[in-house]
This record gives structure tokens, sequence and C-alpha cells, in this order.
């Protein structure tokens, strides 16, 4: 060793040594990555146990093997709880399985408008892959509620029963609950496809729906132009139940990019008992506890915390607004059963359908008495109070003095009197799917309705005497409707032109014959 190499001290010497090497890693440090892997123990029918993953989260998004995914939902000691959103017919124990970072998200924007994705935005349709602004987790804190307004603004279904009985504002969330086959599904797309020159996104989520029902309504929704302002999200009834369980999550997640602008948006699950049922199903798997009808403890929970998100926000948060339209299937009309009183209790009213009515061909088979509104008249325009204030009342009375007067053979004149113009009404509420009116449309009807122009047509011939008030008033009056349509508080001389209209409508365009 050389005089000036002693003088040198160690810690130089040390360094010239391990500096190369200490910059080769620095150099390299930005393309490693620490990645956290566990082990499949078992595999069930959308479930799988994982051991390993320490650091793993709750809702955390995992993949496994063949890139399928899955959600992390149990986090025991000593193993993971996961449930699949892909089939599980190629997945073994003791596949590797991944953690990802980040809690299960799902695109949102603009260009998810039009198309048909799955729950966790997977396009379903054949336009390519969704090119998302940005991404959101399903799960996020609903608003606060001095973020919140009250609900005041109507959202038109173009249903008259509806629209002029059982209000629905923007914001609220309205319960449609009914047996299978009553015509629940007709509701919801009917108030989607009047949306369309109201400036209100719609959302529809389709959970454990078949296949081809779910086909039939993409198909419908795109023959009527509604999907250019409709987002479809589907999990079909064969898809694994964690899809099923994560949907309407999602499709809330997807609504709420569009709130937050300040958007109106309508978001319709059908349905949550299906939903209910995937929960059950993936929680009695993962082994958590049974209780009533082997739900587990928080089913109610799973449903509050989905609609809760459902509100109007305040003008420092862009005042948009979200309406939920949630269905339930009863079961031989059992209205108390256990998931449609958890979800009568969190909604803000419900429109029941009634299979006798819908079996008498009366559609929609709304059954007044036991449908209501919480929200109420404050989101109707001010036409309808005007002209639908006694309304309700009368209709539900009709129906139960009809039912009384089967066990009758002699009728008071009153009573014969008010059964015929409650058969006339339950005829004007009469409407075809996919036939929506708009609100004027809908005045015009029930201001003749309230003078008794209907009562001298025979039943049969109610209809043919509606269509002709409808086409006169909208000929002859376009200035009234406006007014109507604007939100304007309607005159008596408003009513008095529109009453005209009608009786010459009536006189010129209908034979009514004897009754």
């Amino acid at each position: 060793m050389t005089k000036n190499n002693e003088q040198r001290p160690l810690n130089e010497i040390i360094d010239g040594v391990f500096s190369p090497l200490q910059k080769i890693l620095a150099d390299s440090a930005a393309h490693i990555r620490v990645s956290e892997f566990g082990t499949v123990k078992f595999v069930g029918q959308g479930i799988a146990r994982v051991a390993g993953l320490p650091q793993v989260q709750s809702e955390e998004l995992v993949v496994f093997p063949g890139n399928l995914a899955g959600m992390v939902f149990n986090v025991d000691p000593h193993e993971v709880g996961i449930i699949l959103l892909d089939e599980s017919e190629l997945l073994t124990a003791g596949s590797e399985v991944r953690r990802t970072g980040r809690t299960l998200d799902v695109p949102v924007g603009e260009n998810l408008l039009g198309r048909v994705v799955d729950a966790i935005g997977r396009p379903l349709d054949d336009q390519g892959a969704v090119r998302a602004a940005e991404r959101r987790p399903i799960e996020r804190d609903a608003p606060a509620i001095m973020d919140r307004l009250p609900v005041t603004v109507p959202l038109q279904t173009g249903i008259k029963v509806l629209d002029a009985l059982i209000p629905i504002g923007r914001g609220q969330r309205e319960l449609i609950l009914g047996d299978r086959q009553t015509g629940k599904t007709a509701i919801a797309l009917d108030t989607i496809i009047n949306q369309a020159d109201k400036q209100v996104i719609c959302i529809y989520c389709a959970i454990g729906q078949r296949g081809s029902s779910v086909a039939k309504i993409i198909d419908d929704l795109r023959r009527l132009n509604a999907m250019d302002y409709s987002v479809v999200v589907v999990a079909e009834g064969h898809a694994p139940p964690g899809l099923q369980f994560v949907a309407p999550y999602a499709a809330t997640s997807m609504a709420e990019y569009f709130m937050e602008l300040g958007h109106d948006v309508l978001v319709v699950y059908d349905d949550l008992t299906r939903h209910a049922r995937a929960y059950r199903e993936l929680s009695l798997l993962l082994r958590r506890p049974p209780g009533r009808e082997a739900f587990p403890g928080d089913i109610f929970y799973i449903h509050s915390r989905l609609l809760e998100r459902s509100t109007h926000l305040a003008e420092h948060h862009g005042g948009g607004s979200l309406t939920a339209l949630p269905i339930v299937e009863t079961e031989a009309q059992n209205i108390s059963a256990y998931i449609p009183t958890n979800l009568i209790s969190i909604t803000d009213g419900q429109i029941y359908l009634s299979p006798t009515l819908f079996q008498k061909g009366i559609m929609p088979a709304v059954d007044v008495g036991r449908s209501v509104s919480r929200v109420g008249g404050k989101t109707q325009l001010p036409a309808y109070r005007a002209v639908a204030g006694d309304l309700r009342l009368s209709y539900s009375q009709f129906e139960e003095l009809e039912a009384f007067a089967r066990f009758g053979t002699r009728l008071d004149e009153d009573t014969r009197k008010t059964l015929e113009r409650g058969r006339r009404v339950r005829e004007i509420f009469k409407q075809s799917q996919y036939e929506p009116l708009s609100a004027p449309e809908q005045i015009s009807i029930l201001v003749a309705l309230n003078e008794g122009l209907f009562d001298r047509f025979a039943v049969d011939r109610v209809a043919e005497a509606e269509r002709a008030i409808r086409a006169a008033c909208r000929e002859h009056l376009p200035d009234v409707f406006e007014l109507i349509a604007g939100g304007e508080k309607l005159h008596q001389e408003h009513l008095d032109r529109l009453l005209t209209v009608a009786r010459e409508a009536i006189l010129q365009g209908v034979d009514h014959g004897d009754r």
C-alpha cells in the first residue's frame, strides 16, 4: 500500500468502493415495485378464502391468475374472504392472488352515455373500451345533511295516475313494489323515456334479470332514442353473485359524477330483492352469522347506505339531484315481508302495483290506496294542485264503494253517480306502455274530468274522447301549455279556456251517442 493510501480515511475508501453500486440502485429504484401475494385455500360458488395478504384492506380489488377479479369482503385474523367478480371455474386452491392497492372502483364520465356495461364498468356492447373521465370507488359516503336541499322540483313520469296522485320529486327515493309480472319495470322504463327533453340523465341497473329480458329493455330504449341520455349497468341472473351485489353501488357512483356536476339524474334499481338474495348467498358462503330468513344482520344497512346517496344537493355543491326508483318484488301481495318493509322504511314513499288490477286489464296497475309519496304535493307543478287536489281521496273512496256495492242489489242515485264517475276516472288513468304524456296534456284531461265532460260517454268510449281533447288543446292552446310546462300557476281564465276547447273537441270530434 502506498503512502497516499495509508493517509486516506477508511470511510473514504468505503465510499469509493460502494458509491457506484449505490448509484446503480438509485437509478433502478423507480422500476422496483413491491407486491403482496396470498394463496387461495378454498374456492366456492362465487367466493374464495385466501391465506396471506396481511396488509389488505376491506373492499380492495385483488387479482387472481387469468386476470380474474375479486373484492375483499371479510378480513379475519387468519384468512381473507373474497367475493369473486368473474366466473370461478378456472380458479383452484393453491392459486396465487395479488393485491392491487386500490378499492374497487368503476369508470365514470360522459363517455358512458349510451353504453351497456357490467357492474365494474367493462363493456357489454360492441362499441369498444370505455374511455372514462376518471374512476370512482363504488362505495362512497352519502352527502351530509347540511349539504342537501329540500325536494321541490317534480320528476315527471309521463304516467297520469302517478303525476296527478303520487308525485315524485327530483332527489326523492320512491319504491316500486308488487308481485312478479305486474308492470314494475314498465313504470320505470316509461319514466326514463319521459326524460327525453327534460335534461335528466338516466341509469338503469339490472340485477339478477334474465339476459333476454335485459336485451329487450335495451332494444326498446334504443328504439325510442332513450339511450342517448342513459347508461345501462347489467349483472344478469347467471352472473356471479359478487357482480350482482356490487352492481347498484357501481351505478350510483356513475350517477354521482353527473349529480356533482349539477345535473339531475335518475337511477332505477331493478330489483333489490335479487340484490338482497345475492348478498345473503355471499354471506352464508363466507360464514357470516344468519338472522331472520337467513339474511345477515346488516341487510337493512346494505340498502340504507345505498339509498341515502340519493338527494338534492345544495347550490354550493352544484345543485344537482339523484332520484332513486328501487324496485322490489313481493310474494302473494305480502308487503309486510322482511325485505319490502325494510325498503318501505328507507324510502320516501311507495308505488304499489296490484296483481288483481293487472288481471282486470287496468294498467298501470297502481293501487292508489296503498301507494303514497311522502314528499307529496310540494313537488307537483302548481297546475296539478288546482285540478287534482281531491282526486286521490275521491278515487280511493270509489274503490271502497265499488267493493261494497257488489253485495247490494239496489243503489241510491248518489251512490250510482259516484260509481259511474269513478269508473270513468279509472278509465282515464289507464295508459299504454311507452306512451308517456306531457304535463299540459295531463292537465287538460284532468280539467275535463273534474267538470264531468266524460260522464256522457260509455266507459269504452272514454279513451276516444280523451284523445280528441288532448289533440284539440295541444293545437289551440299552445300558450296555456307553455305556462303549465314552465311551472306557472293557472288562473281561472286559463281553466275556462281549457274547458271551452275540451267541450268543442267533444262536440266536433266524438259522436258520443247514448251511454
